[in-house]
This record gives C-alpha cells, structure tokens and sequence, in this order.
C-alpha cells in the first residue's frame, strides 16, 4: 500500500535528529528548536560527531549508539553523509528518514539513488529531500524550520513547495485555523502527494486536504488516490506554472488546443478536486472547508446592514451558479414582526444601516429556522450608529447555541464584516465562523461547498469499459493502424481515416483518392451523378494542414472545374512545399447542411497524463476562437456529456430561432467512440476531425488527421497503458456455479454498493466481523464503507458476490496491492448463514486469478490464530502460513504467484 509505515512517519513513537548544529541560524538548530518547542512527548535523541551537546541536549556520534531505536530519523546532515545514515536506520528498524537536506542530485548513481536503494533494503520510507519538513500539531510534532507552528485542526496541507507551506502557517495563525497536518514533500524521492492523499483521506482527524502542486510524476497514481480522497473530503489545489506553452509544436488542432496546463485542469476535475487560481483562495477554501460541511442545496440566503453590499453578493451568487434563497412566507411574516417596515423584503435581507446586535439575532434566527436556504451569509458595514463589535459577538452566541440544539447538521453559516478589527475577526473565528474581507470572497467560500457536494456525486459514476450500444470493429482499425506503421508512416491518408472511423461508425463524408486530375474527374463525375457538389484537397502525408497551403477547393460543379482545380492545387502544394510528397488529390463529395454546427473532437496524448479527449467549436478557427474543453478517458454518455456543457459551443447545440437542436446524444456518443478506440489502439498518438458537422439528422466527420507511432505503456498493470483512468473492468464480470447447483453472479463493485456493504454487514454476526476486523465493530460509517466501495481499480479491486436467485449480496473480497505493483493484500467477507457452502473457495480462486493477471508476485494476508477455518483454506490454496513474530494471536499468510 502506498500509505505503508506512513503512520509511524507522521505520528512516530521516537524520533532521532542526525545532523543538528548549535550554529545559529543553521538548519538543524531551527529544527531542534521547533521539536523543544512543540514538547514532542515521544523518546528524542540529537546525532551529531562534532558535539557532545547542543542547546543543553546531549548527542551521541551514531544511530546506534542511541539507547532507542528511532522510529523516525531526521537529517540535516552534508548531502555525501545520506545514504549511509539512512542505511545504518534501516539496520536498526527504522520505519523512515525526513531529508531535509538538498543537493542529494538525481538519476542512477546519484546520492539519492544511493538513499533510495538503501531504504528499500530495509523498507523504510522518505520524505524529502530538499523539503521544509513535517508538522503534526495533534502530535506535538514539529520537525520543520517553519517561523511558526499552527494549532490543531481539521486541514491538511501537502505541498510541493516549502515557502508555500511556511505562508500557510503563518496566514493560519493569524487566523486561528488549525491543521492535523502540514507536510513539504520536497522532491518526492518515495513519499509523494498520492501516498499522502491516501494517508489523511482516511485520517479521522482530517476534514479538508489542500495541495501545492508544480508537477505530478505518476498521473494513474495520483489520480487513484486523488478520486479516492475527493469521494470522502474536499481536496483543493493550487498549481503553478499555468501559463506554460506545451502546445506549440503540435501538429494537429486537437494537440494544440489540449496544453500541459488544461490538461491538468481536466484531470483534477476528473479527480473531484476543486481547483483554485492563486494562494488567496486557497486560504478562502481553508477559511471554509476547515470549518464547514457542504450544504445539501444551493440556495444562500444573505443577512445584511447594508443593503449595495448584500446586491453584490446576491450578483455574484448568481453568477458563480448559486440560487439566492426565497424566503418562505411564513417567515417573511415573521421577519415583519421584528424588522422596521423600510427594510427589504426580500433577499438579499437588508435590515438597514442602523441595526443593532437584537435585530441581527432576531432575524438571523428567523432565516436558520427557514427552510427556504441552505445556508446563511451575515455581512456587516460598520456605521456610527450600532457597534460592529457587539453584533459580532451576539452573532457568535447565537450561531453556538443553534449548533448545539441540531442533532444531525447545521446549516453553513458565514460572515463578512467590512473593515473589521481584528478583535472581531478573532471573535467570529474562535467560534468556527469563517468570515471574509469581501463578499466576493464569502460568495466563493460557499460556492467551494457546494462544488465539493457536486465532486462526489459525479464521482460515483462509474464509466464502463466498453460501451454496449455499439459493437467496433476493432481489428478492422487495428489493420489499417498496423499497416502503416509497417511502412514507417507517421500519419494515415484520408481513406485509411475514412475507414478507420466507420469501423467506430463515425460517419464520414464520400472520399476518394486520386492520383491525378484524369482520376480526380472521374471520381468527381460518380458524385455528380449522384447529386452532389465537389471539394478537392491536396494528398499528401507532408501536409497536415491542407488550408496552409490553399490545398481545399470547395463547391466544384462541373468536370471542368475539377480538372482546373485539381492541376492548380497540386501547383500550388509543390511551389510552397517542394520538399513534400504529393501522392494526388483527395475527392470528396462536399455535404452542405445549412443549419450544422462545425465542432472539433479528438484525442492527443499528453507527457503526464497520457490520453486526452478534446471537444470545441470546430472550424479553420479552432485554435483562434479556443472555445474547448477536455477530459480523460475513460468516457462513458454522461462524462461525455459534461465534456460538451463545458463550452460555449454547447449552448449552440440546442434549438433556437428556426434551427433544431442537434441529434440527441449524437455528439457524445461520437466521444465515446473516440475514447474506446484510443483505449483499443494505443498506437493513434492524435486525433482530430475539424470539423465534425451536427445537426438534428446526426454527425458526420468532414476532415480529420490521425498521427499513429510505436508506444511504450506510461502506465503499469492492466488496463489501457496510456490511460490515467483505469476503466470499470466489466470483463471481470461472471457466473460461476458452486456446488449443489448454486448460482453466484460476481462483478467488480461499484461505489453504489454502499447500501448493500450496509445490508450484507447487517448479517454477520460481531465474531465474524471480530475476525475480519480484528476487533469488535459496533458502528460502520460512511467513510468506512466507502474505503470499501469506492474504488478506482488501478491499485484496489473488489469483487461482489451476489445470490442469483435471490439477488442478495452474499460476500466480498478484495486486494490492494503495493505502490509499486508487487504484493498484494488481501481479505475476505461473507454472510455468515453461508459459511462453509464453497463460496469463500470460490472467491479466493477469482482473487488469486486477479492477481495473476495484474502481474503481482505474491498475496498476503493477516489472519487471526483462532479463526482456523481460513487457516485450513489459504493452506489448501497454497499459502505459506507462518506465525507473526510481532503478534502473538496474528498468523502471516503468503501465496508466491
């Protein structure tokens, strides 16, 4: 697993400082004092050879001459002293090593490559190098040369740049926001951002993860435990380098208009990560999700004393995609009774310039008790005539004391008082009010909610491999594909894309080849024939863009024509390219559909995240108009669907005046299409067709390109090898037949499998959940369950078993495997009233199977001394049975593969 011995890292029992210095203003000595600071109640011990003593602590001159084995080491110690020390904790036992230290270099022989080699020797884990360290402030623990340590909380920051982490905790203790956790991962030598993502979305004591990112090193890694973290807590990020110019060089529309930086947009979208522009709104984001839940709805009601600052937010709620709450009629009677006859009447609820602390408590009270909103924001603009402080202060009472009287959930309460001192700020923060400068900022705060509600509920979809409306002729394409690279050809010619698409049945238009005017007019004089108009375009696999070189003649209606513009385009091609092959002219019919939209749909591959799909408005202006979105594949409709309503070009789509809208689905089935063959045939490096024409007849491809080239897999274990995305494995689907005639149908799960792992849970009785378990288990949580449920199949699998007859969830099994796709750990649950049937036989051989398949070497397992009935099976299936040394009533249980 990639949190392994992370816990002993983060929350660790010792800690060793190798490489402290009573030099002031050293590095080591800002550590020490940070960890006195912090009173770390754990065993401590300083290594340094040169001093005996630093700062009134005594050192010795080795690890091994401490009289405690450290859990966690630090090191502060010269770059060439790493490897070695690292070493010399692994021997000791060791569960990992901070380096802080930088310069260690990089790639093979390198001093980091020699620390690397030497914690996986012993199994320890690194953090760092080059990073500002690990604060843990429930843990007392503050190993960082951070200015400040923060209070304890509910967010976590990981992040990537050291500085960023150090303004976080200085902006929160100005602001009375804690953190369970702070972590600089420096240069991600082994722990990295989805080890961590992993680590505190499971943390109890973490309500919000926040990340610093530059740059992602294992796309399917980080997004595997990113959509695992954002199904249970918000995750917000910040990303640097926005601006970058990955796209210049592309050769096809769709590479040029996909771009590292959007391309990192699509994918924390895809993640259910909320993204966030600079540092100002990241520390929105944890004024707000530190200390609010997200409301069920998206209707704010707002609360003011100055009625043009409550417009503003209304304004801007409405523009960020809120609802501004109706009050309900009741309470609008209500708010009469206590309000002066001049204020609003409606939201936003301006109780004008003069109200003093009782009029804000009362009608405050009256909107929490409405149920017309979702939330409530209280702004205040301080005036001569009422004090801010004392509304502040009534505000706070009332909002603890309505907290306390809900027994479920509270409604989202935020403040915004203008100009405010910090004593009122103080006053509204200690109370788990987040309060703003603005308005605009309080409006983004509650928007951060809602978008995280959003975030999980498209996350519980789950795409399918294939889709089952239409069945691809995937050796078809795979033929034309395989030829071409044969021939050492970068790009496929127009009738190899012609049938390349309709084996995806992508239509696309009359195309034919000729190989000169003569030919082109014959091919012209068939479609004549048939009624239509002809287009000409230049053949030649030099040429990407036709248009470039006036290589496009449209609206030809007579032989001659073509003749003439046949022998003019071929000219021009050579005159402007001489160095370009010309095999002829393409001849196609030229389809004209007065009321079609021109769209731009294709695949690129992206260095990071590899496969990226990209939909625009299409056009010899595509690039220029830029209005596109992207996604990563896997597509299923609906993801389609949200790719499309990303755009401007999306709104065109629909009916208006007297053009009818475009073909149902018609648009994002032509995406799913192009996400199954980029999974089917990895060698199609790009794709565009520009442009797509659709109408209310359906779509059809006018132009497109295809690049096709040898490809290393970017990604390990199953699964399509330059997707980030591992697809919902429907071929894991099956019917097995246990003994007696019994019918099980068994599949992947599902994150919709929740309220059956409930149900199933529900009949298995506490000494079968004891040994499953480990412990009693009284109560099952959510974020329990959906550790179980909500997958993404690239590390974790899960089966489900169902009772064909009766369509009972009957028992799960599941593995996850290691960070680096070796071992796997697995366990197994069954109803209890079923025990002993063959259905446990049946589902350790489906996991086993499993495992083989992903390439993994070995399974292992904990398994409790007592429960002999698994003993006796992992036996009879092979395993080695051992006894844990650590744990007298655990037995090891391990199957080489």
């Amino acid at each position: 697993m990639s949190t392994y011995r992370l816990k002993e890292l983060l929350s660790p029992r010792s800690v060793a400082l190798v490489g402290a210095s009573p030099r002031r203003n050293s590095t080591g000595r800002a550590i020490l004092g940070n960890i006195l600071k912090a009173k770390f109640a754990g065993q401590f011990g300083l290594v340094n050879h040169r001093y005996a003593e630093i700062d009134g602590i005594s050192a010795v001159r080795r690890l091994d001459q401490l009289s405690f084995a450290p859990e966690l080491v630090v090191l502060t110690a010269p770059p060439g002293a790493i490897p070695e020390i690292i070493e010399q904790a692994g021997k000791l036992g060791s569960a990992g090593a901070l380096i802080i230290t930088a310069g260690l270099g990089n790639g093979r022989g390198s001093l980091a490559d020699l620390a690397e080699r030497a914690a996986q020797r012993h199994g320890m884990r690194l953090v760092g190098p080059n990073c500002l360290g690990v604060m843990m402030p429930g843990a007392r623990l503050n190993i960082s040369f951070a200015a400040h340590m923060p209070c304890a909380g509910s967010l976590a920051l990981i992040s990537q740049s050291g500085a960023i982490a150090a303004g976080m905790v200085d902006w929160a203790a100005q602001r009375g926001v804690g953190f369970s956790g702070i972590v600089s991962i420096g240069d991600q030598l082994d722990v990295d951002i989805a080890d961590l993502l992993d680590q505190f979305a499971m943390d109890g004591q973490t309500r919000a993860i926040l990340l610093y990112i530059e740059a992602i090193k294992d796309a399917r890694k980080f997004m595997s435990a990113a959509r695992a973290a954002a199904r249970i807590k918000p995750v917000v990020v910040v990303k640097s380098s926005r601006m970058g110019q990955g796209a210049r060089a592309a050769a096809t529309h769709t590479g040029a208009l996909a771009g590292a930086d959007a391309v990192y947009d699509a994918a924390f979208r895809r993640a259910g990560i909320l993204r966030v522009p600079h540092l100002r709104e990241l520390f929105d984001c944890a004024e707000t999700l530190g200390r609010l839940e997200s409301p069920p709805g998206k209707r704010l009601a707002v609360l003011t004393n100055g009625g043009g600052i409550g417009v503003l937010a209304i304004d801007r709620l409405v523009e960020l995609g809120g609802v501004p709450a109706a009050i309900a009629p009741h309470t609008f009677e209500k708010l009469n009774a206590v309000l002066p006859r001049t204020w609003s009447g409606c939201n936003p609820v301006d109780i004008i310039g003069d109200a003093e602390a009782a009029r804000y408590a009362a009608a405050l009270e009256l909107l929490l008790a409405d149920p017309g909103n979702d939330a409530v924001l209280v702004m205040n603009v301080q005036s001569a005539l009422a004090s801010s402080e004392e509304s502040a202060a009534t505000i706070t009472r009332l909002v603890s004391d309505y907290r306390k009287q809900q027994k479920r959930w509270a409604k989202p309460i935020l403040a915004v008082w203008v100009g405010a001192q910090p004593d009122i700020i103080d006053t509204l923060s200690s109370a788990g009010i987040p309060n703003y400068p603005t308005e605009d900022d309080a409006v983004r705060g509650f928007m951060h909610l809602l978008r995280h509600r959003e975030v999980v509920d498209a996350l519980m979809q789950v795409p399918p491999a294939m889709p089952t409306t239409f069945a691809p002729d995937v050796e078809a394409a795979r033929r034309i594909v395989d030829a071409a690279l044969a021939e050492g050809r970068q790009w496929l010619d127009p009738l190899e894309i012609k049938r390349l698409l309709e084996a995806y049945d992508i239509a696309m238009v009359p195309t034919f080849a000729a190989a000169d005017p003569d030919q082109a007019v014959g091919y012209a004089s068939e479609l004549f024939a048939r009624g239509a108009t002809v287009v000409l375009k230049i053949n030649s696999r030099d040429i990407v863009h036709k248009s470039d070189v006036g290589g496009v003649v449209l609206n030809l209606t007579s032989p001659d024509a073509v003749r003439a513009a046949a022998v003019d385009v071929m000219a021009r091609a050579k005159a402007l390219r001489p160095e370009a092959r010309i095999s002829g002219i393409i001849v196609q019919a030229m389809v004209v559909r007065a009321k079609a939209r021109e769209l731009i749909l294709g695949f690129t591959d992206d260095p990071t995240f590899g496969t990226v799909i990209v939909f625009g408005r299409g056009g010899t202006a595509a690039e220029i108009i830029n209005d596109k979105a992207l996604a990563l594949p896997p597509l299923d409709l609906q993801l389609a669907r949200d790719l499309i309503e990303q755009t401007r070009v999306s709104r065109l789509l629909r009916a208006y005046r007297d053009v009818p809208a475009v073909k149902h689905d018609a648009v994002a089935m032509a995406l799913v299409k192009l996400s199954q063959m980029a999974a089917d045939i990895p060698e199609i490096r790009e794709l565009d067709i520009n442009p797509l024409l659709a109408d209310e007849h359906g779509v059809m491809a006018v132009d497109a390109r295809v690049a096709v080239g040898r490809v290393a897999p970017k990604f390990s274990g199953a699964g399509p090898a330059n997707f980030a995305v591992r697809p919902y494995p429907s071929r894991w689907e099956r019917h097995i037949q246990i003994r007696d005639s019994w019918r099980v149908f068994v599949r992947p799960i599902r994150p919709d499998d929740e309220p059956l792992i409930h149900e199933l849970l529900r009949n298995i009785t506490p000494n079968d959940l004891r040994l499953r378990f480990f412990a009693p288990m009284k109560e099952f949580t959510h974020q329990f369950i959906a550790r179980l449920t909500q997958l993404d199949y690239a590390r974790a699998m899960a089966f489900v078993a169902f009772d064909e007859a009766s369509n009972d969830l009957i028992g799960v099994v599941r593995i996850h495997s290691d960070s680096i796709y070796e071992s796997g750990e697995y366990a197994i649950l069954l109803r209890s009233d079923l025990k002993g049937k063959g259905l446990g036989w049946a589902l350790m051989q489906l996991i086993i199977e499993y495992a083989r398949s992903e390439g993994l070497k070995t399974i292992s397992g904990d398994v409790l001394r007592e429960n002999a009935v698994m003993l006796d099976m992992c036996r009879d299936l092979g395993f080695e049975v051992k006894s844990d040394p650590g744990e007298a009533d655990l037995c090891k249980v391990r199957l080489t593969l």
